[in-house]
Parts: structure tokens; sequence; C-alpha cells
């Protein structure tokens, strides 16, 4: 398929986009409304969490509440481009107030499966994505309002990890970063810096005018936020994937970066609640809910010698 005529992808309508920016995460959530209707589309949102409390706040999905009822919005889709590892996902709480229907792509189950393992989820977790409203598979349309779209499966970062076409808008989730932040990282369960090069390769064979939103920004060398680049942009100047760039000299410099990178603050309790599509496990018998912290999952010292054989 000529991904540049790809169906559901309509450049010519203007999608209108509203940014929220939660700092603590560098994390962006998008607001993006049908020009022609009041529909919109909730991409990306955040749950605050003060990990060192253990507190949850919707201070940061609360002002994404008011300014779709401000300006009478009808939310119809609550889009999740993945399962993030960095921050948690406000989708029940947006989905409580105004409705909408929670969507991810339909590998969500692989992700399932991978960290249902490491968090040791029992037989009550469902690997099979129901926890989601909709599992949207590669090509499948979206319509927000009169507004046409279409999702694209791009994985590398995950398995699971889509990219959403909204109008002449793309919405590319941890996928690409702005042309000097580069591309996301390969080396999480389930991520392949080969597949993540030909998912690249595949957005930016879309029309070069199509705009591109990025879920994560840290400024890069002090700079100002920066959301908002375009296809030809990225081909032209993004520091890992400009016009040029190999495959094999791709996976190179992204397997060699990613040895160095620290894993993402919030990780843990991130990948369990959004594995659940933003919903935290049951609660325990005490009625306290739990979140694991599986020790060595992503890594390091033997701890045989610190292994309680029981408790006393």
């Amino acid at each position: 398929m000529n991904h540049a005529t790809q169906p559901g992808i309509d450049i010519a309508t203007r999608a209108q986009v509203t940014t929220f920016f939660d700092e603590p995460t560098n994390t962006l959530s998008y607001v993006v409304k049908d020009p022609g209707s009041n529909a919109c589309a909730v991409v990306d949102s955040v749950l605050n969490l003060d990990y060192p409390s253990g507190s949850i706040s919707t201070a940061g999905a609360d002002q994404i509440i008011s300014y779709i009822r401000e300006q009478q919005l009808e939310l119809e889709w609550i889009l999740e481009t993945h399962v993030h590892a960095d921050h948690l996902s406000a989708a029940p709480h947006i989905r409580r107030e105004l409705g909408g229907k929670i969507a991810i792509g339909s590998h969500i189950a692989v992700v399932q499966e991978t960290f249902g393992t490491i968090f040791n989820a029992g037989p009550g977790f469902a690997r099979d994505g129901s926890q989601f409203d909709v599992l949207l598979r590669d090509g499948d349309s979206i319509k927000v309002g009169g507004m046409t779209g279409c999702a694209l499966h791009t994985p590398g970062h995950t398995p699971a990890c889509m990219t959403y076409v909204l109008g002449d808008a793309a919405f590319v989730g941890d996928t690409l970063f702005m042309p000097d932040g580069g591309t996301a990282r390969a080396d999480f369960p389930g991520g392949d810096a080969r597949i993540l090069f030909r998912s690249i390769q595949r957005i930016l064979s879309l029309p070069g005018e199509l705009r591109i939103f990025v879920c994560h920004d840290y400024l890069p060398n002090g700079r100002e936020l920066e959301y908002e680049t375009t296809v030809a942009a990225e081909l032209q100047d993004n520091i890992h994937v400009h016009r040029g760039i190999s495959e094999d000299a791709f996976v190179e410099m992204r397997t060699a970066r990613d040895v160095t990178l620290g894993m993402p603050t919030l990780i843990l309790p991130s990948l369990q609640v959004n594995m659940r599509a933003g919903y935290f496990p049951p609660a325990a018998g005490t009625g306290q809910v739990f979140l694991q912290l599986p020790v060595n999952a992503f890594g390091g010292a033997d701890i045989t010698d610190f292994t309680a054989t029981e408790d006393k």
C-alpha cells in the first residue's frame, strides 16, 4: 500500500489542536476538534502522581475537562498512542466526566502478556485488551464529527504503538520527537530499533505538509517548549532519521544510545495502570490499592543473598 495515499488521510481538513503540557513528565496531551462541528478527541491524557507520597491528582486532566466544557465540545474519542512508561493515563477519569470511547492499538494484548507476567498479575487480569472500549487495527478509520482520520500501527518503541492521523494532524506518541529531539528509545520489553526505523519511515512517507504532534518534548539545549512539526521538517532535520540515514546506521545509533539511558521515573506505576486502560489494580482486602515494585525487572545486581525465605 502507498501510505502517502492511505485511506482516511484528508490533509485538506485542518484539525483544530489545543495543547496541554504536563511539566513533571514532559508530556503533551491534545484536544483535537473537528473544524466543522463540536466533536473532539483527547490524545494521551495524564493523571498526576506524586511518587514519594503515592498520592494521585486529577489536576492536569481537569484542565482538559474544563476546556472541553467551556468550549461546549462533545468528546467522542480518548485515544492512547501506546502503554506509556512515563506517566499514568487519565482516560477513565475523563470518560467518567465527559463520555467518549477509550481506544488503543489492537496489539495491546502483546504488551499485556509481557507486563502481566512482570507484575505477577493474577488470572483476573485480562490479557485481551478488553479493558479498553475500542481496539484499533492498522488502517482502521476514525471519525471525529465529520473529520476523517485513520489509525496506523507504528511499533518499535513498544509492540502496540499507534499513530493517529486526524485531518491534517498526526499524533505519533513517542515514536518521533521534534527534529532536535530525535526518536524514541527501543529497549523496553518488546521494543525493536529496526522495527522502529521502519515505522518511522512509514510516517515519513506521508505527505510532507502533514503536521506532526509529539507526545514529549524534553527542551533540548534549554530551548522553549515545542510540540508541532511536519513530515517535511522531520525528513530534513531530525537528528536520528533525517533523509539519507540508513536502517543499519539508525539501529547502531539507537542501540548504543539506549544502553546509556536510565529508566523513566514513573515506569513501574505507569505500566501497571496503563496496561489496564488507566484503571488501577483491584483493591486489597483492606480496601487499599497497591502497585507493585518488581525488583530487578529491568536489570540490577543479584539479590539472592538478600532474599528472605520466609516471613518471621
